[in-house]
């Protein structure tokens, strides 16, 4: 049981690796987050990235996510994928993104299966393969790219890390473009996160659009958010029009709680997700903008769920918000998993503003 370093609290509820209760990192961030921030030093240095996005006196500025890192002579960027070099930015993955990918036969497990075309029907017939249910038979090309623009110390995919410090494997958007094939209907980009890669991703939407011709290729998102706003127009347009979704992992409200747990701030997610919303008036079905957000014991409850959802529906209240169960990851391993009671608070908390609210993963409930 772990012992809160400010308010001086016990509780199982608390991360060892943090250190400090969710409601000090809230109430009292000045104090907490030094604590917290130390988490993430440790947690990045062992891959050889910067404890926080580099705001150098000299340096480049890299304009490739919502960070605007400005890099010094011989350092890295935020993200471990850009490179000060002679003062010129130096993209690693500019021609050879870090970047893997495999086949996943629909339907899928993906944040937004339970509303998206290729799992429901959702646009049948100019998005749809099937007008009822998942498009037995299709497949989904997931890509995962090896780099984030956060660092969540819960991460599931904590090991794109290792990627980005081996820069490897590597693949042009050609060659990931190649994958598809007559019975690859969707294309999911995660990680890690696409943010990091957007202009990887951007080169091998057109090429894989060009090579489907008139096939059904939806084209989606899986992010945090922490675009620049040139990549958030192109992937909002390739989204919009292929038929595919944008999920967003909202994964705090509180901008000192997002720090805590993911290195950095929320305000260009928000700002982004924002953005996004003004694009669904151009499609109805299915839905172009998703939001999830994991259920952190201790750190994400239901207050903090209310004040997502909240957000959320100022936008439009028919926007799916996917809550999603707890699991022991990376370096938050010494909490438990969401438990019912946990949960079904969070969903009640986001059922008042919103009328499209999913609980997921409901196996790892205690």
């Amino acid at each position: 049981m772990e012992k809160c370093r400010v308010c001086g609290e016990k509780s199982p509820l608390i991360s060892s690796a943090l250190r400090v209760c969710g409601e000090c990192i809230k109430a009292r961030p000045e104090d907490a987050l030094p604590h917290a921030m130390r988490a993430h030093e440790r947690s990045r240095a062992v891959f050889g990235l910067p404890p926080a996005p580099p705001r150098a006196e000299r340096g480049v500025r890299c304009p490739l996510c919502a960070h605007e890192c400005i890099i010094a002579e011989g350092e890295k960027g935020y993200c471990g994928l850009r490179r000060n070099e002679n003062n010129r930015l130096l993209d690693l993955a500019r021609k050879e993104g870090v970047v893997e990918c495999y086949y996943d036969p629909l339907p899928t497990n993906c944040v937004a299966a339970w509303c998206c075309a290729g799992c429901t029907g959702a646009g049948y017939p100019r998005y749809a393969y099937s007008s009822r249910g998942p498009e037995i038979g299709y497949k989904n090309l997931a890509v995962f790219y090896g780099s984030c623009t956060y660092d969540c110390l819960f991460c599931q995919n904590w090991h794109y890390r290792e990627n980005t410090r081996t820069l490897s494997p590597r693949m042009t958007p050609q060659q990931l473009a190649d994958h598809v094939d007559e019975k690859t209907s969707c294309i999911c980009y995660f990680g890690g996160d696409p943010s990091s890669q957007a202009m990887h991703a951007i080169k091998t939407s057109k090429l894989a659009a060009e090579r489907a011709g008139d096939r059904i290729l939806r084209i989606c998102f899986e992010s945090n958010g922490n675009f620049s706003k040139w990549a958030l127009r192109k992937v909002a347009e390739i989204s919009l029009d292929s038929g595919g979704c944008i999920k967003f992992d909202l994964k705090a409200w509180d901008e000192g709680l997002n720090i805590a747990l993911c290195g950095v701030s929320n305000k260009a997610t928000l700002r982004n997700f924002e953005a996004l919303a003004g694009y669904m008036e151009k499609r109805g079905d299915p839905p172009f903008l998703v939001a999830s957000t994991l259920l952190v014991p201790g750190y994400v409850d239901a207050e903090e769920v209310g004040r997502i959802a909240e957000f959320v529906a100022h936008l439009s209240p028919e926007i799916p918000y996917s809550l999603l169960a707890f699991h022991p990851q990376y370096k938050m391993q010494d909490l438990p998993t969401s438990s019912w009671k946990e949960a079904r608070e969070c969903l009640a908390a986001a059922e008042k503003h919103l009328v499209n609210v999913r609980l997921g993963n409901v196996h790892l409930l205690s």
